[in-house]
């Protein structure tokens, strides 16, 4: 009576499905909609936003100063005169313009 010794299809089979299954979860782990690659994204952009966030907050926070100033509860004298020159294009008559 001699054995057979080569495995079995069912085996074969079972192993094949398992390796290509682990292939599968890999390759979605790394590359998917939530994997690690996505994860880098997501992390950069949220940098760059907050970024962003940043310098808007920093400009608001310039232009609610300069409104302040030229409130009625306090008017800054020189803002007021800078911000009609440059509106209105006038001079004194004791400066010099330099084009």
């Amino acid at each position: 009576m001699t054995r057979n010794t080569r495995p079995a299809f069912g085996t074969l089979l079972f192993f094949a499905i398992a390796f290509a299954l682990s292939l599968y979860f890999t390759f979605a782990a790394v590359q998917g909609d939530f994997g690690l690659f996505r994860r880098t994204e997501i992390v950069a952009e949220n940098q760059k936003l907050s970024d962003r966030l940043a310098e808007v907050r920093a400009e608001v926070a310039r232009m609610e100063n300069l409104t302040r100033r030229l409130s009625d509860d306090y008017l800054d004298l020189d803002l007021l005169d800078e911000r009609t020159r440059k509106v209105l294009g006038m001079v004194r008559t004791d400066e010099i313009v330099i084009r």
